[in-house]
């Protein structure tokens, strides 16, 4: 597998990742919630774990394609952070926004 194609494949699993906590009612995707709905709270504990989830499976495939892991600034995280947070986007969008919309109509 490439560069380029890896780099394509970490991106989509991310923007999927960081759309999970808004699009499932389970606690980290699995266990129920005790009133049967996830609070606001739960949904962005979950989105940050993925992040860090995300960011150990991009570090190990930067290893398993260049032989090492490059150092990188605050500057980087921020930056990756903040791409979690727009790929997150549609999901909350969706959760808050438009399935209101959905059941009114």
């Amino acid at each position: 597998m490439s560069a380029a194609q890896s780099s394509w494949i970490l991106i989509i699993i991310a923007f999927i990742a960081a759309n999970l906590p808004w699009l499932s009612e389970r606690v980290l995707l699995v266990l129920e919630p005790k009133g049967g709905v996830k609070g606001p709270l739960w949904r962005w504990l979950e989105w940050l774990l993925l992040f860090f989830i995300i960011g150990g499976v991009a570090m190990g495939m930067e290893q398993k394609l260049n032989g090492e892991i490059y150092p990188q600034d605050w500057e980087f995280y921020t930056v990756a952070l903040c791409l979690f947070l727009v790929f997150a986007l549609p999901g909350f969008i969706y959760r808050y926004e438009l399935r209101e919309m959905l059941k009114k109509r």
